[in-house]
């Protein structure tokens, strides 16, 4: 129940994000009460690709640093704030441009797919980029005989590379949260909730998507939850998520598949973070035009991939 103090903050919000013509992007993983106020929720590149259609001026993203950079990078013409700058990705630190520039020196002619979760620079450096949706059909559209090389998430390449039937090398990098999440985790859930589904996201663990009964993104997990003819669910991924799925499934129930499935980065920024950002339009977030123009390169290559690709 929000205090009469946190209704305040909210009514105040609302009022600045008029008067500076903003738009409020949420993350899934975000706290439930920024969850609440949004005007957009989603994944990272579906929110930057929404706040791109707006007419605002301004757009508050309420995630980590590389989704506001992807924000920057379609929304060139729009102030781009991040509440809280130090709100990082480790995963997506865990390469370096340096590290991929090597790589690629050491491989000419292979192709580079990188997952958004990931630095501008590295972006830039790259032939195409995917999301956790889309990445198997990426890997798909590219032609039999090139080598593949994915970044920064080993776990989503090995799904991909499972699924897609293709041989791929990767990059050593993990999402710590969904690295969290164990086989004996999911099996402990399962014991306690037989009749649920279990979903989980690909950055997940190899032995724990093969648990799975479904393996999807944030988004899908949306999409899944409402067709599907189950009445309850095992969540493997970050406890934000649970916000929307129940809002949306007011008739179904939703167990996190271990407490230890929270993003401490997600959860820094505040109601007072967003309101203290439009009071002074600060943080921005840029990037650099050379840079912006490359990593749009690779986005816009992930955009032309048929999404029934084989």
């Amino acid at each position: 129940m929000a205090t009469m103090e946190q209704k305040a903050l909210k009514k105040g919000i609302r009022e600045l994000l008029a008067a500076r013509n903003a738009v409020l992007l949420a993350h899934n993983y975000q706290r439930d009460e920024i969850q609440e106020i949004a005007d957009i929720t989603g994944d990272s590149l579906g929110l930057s690709q929404e706040a791109a259609k707006t007419e605002a001026d301004v757009i508050v993203f309420c995630g980590v640093h590389f989704m506001a950079e992807s924000a920057a990078i379609l929304s060139p013409g729009k102030t781009v704030l991040l509440p809280r700058m130090d709100a990082g990705c480790p995963m997506a630190d865990m390469i370096a441009p340096d590290d991929l520039r090597a790589w690629r020196d050491a491989h000419p002619g292979a192709v580079v797919v990188t997952y958004v979760n990931s630095s501008a620079e590295v972006k830039a450096l790259s032939d195409v980029c995917c999301t956790s949706g889309n990445a198997v059909n990426v890997v798909r559209s590219i032609p039999a005989g090139k080598e593949v090389f994915m970044v920064p998430d080993r776990n989503l390449a090995h799904y991909v590379a499972k699924v897609s039937g293709r041989r791929l090398s990767w990059w050593d990098g993990y999402c710590p949260t969904h690295e969290r999440l164990s086989a004996a985790d999911a099996a402990r859930a399962r014991e306690a909730h037989p009749e649920a589904e279990l979903i989980v996201h690909p950055e997940c663990r190899p032995e724990v998507v093969a648990m799975a009964d479904a393996v999807l993104s944030t988004s899908g997990m949306y999409g899944y939850c409402r067709r599907s003819a189950a009445k309850e669910f095992i969540v493997g991924t970050e406890m934000g998520i649970l916000y929307r799925l129940r809002k949306e499934n007011p008739g179904k129930r939703f167990h996190i598949a271990s407490r230890a499935l929270i993003c401490p980065n997600m959860k820094l920024t505040t109601l007072e973070d967003v309101r203290d950002a439009l009071s002074s339009l600060t943080p921005v977030v840029t990037v650099p035009k050379e840079i912006r123009e490359k990593a749009c390169e690779a986005l816009e290559a992930m955009l032309r991939v048929p999404r029934d690709a084989s």
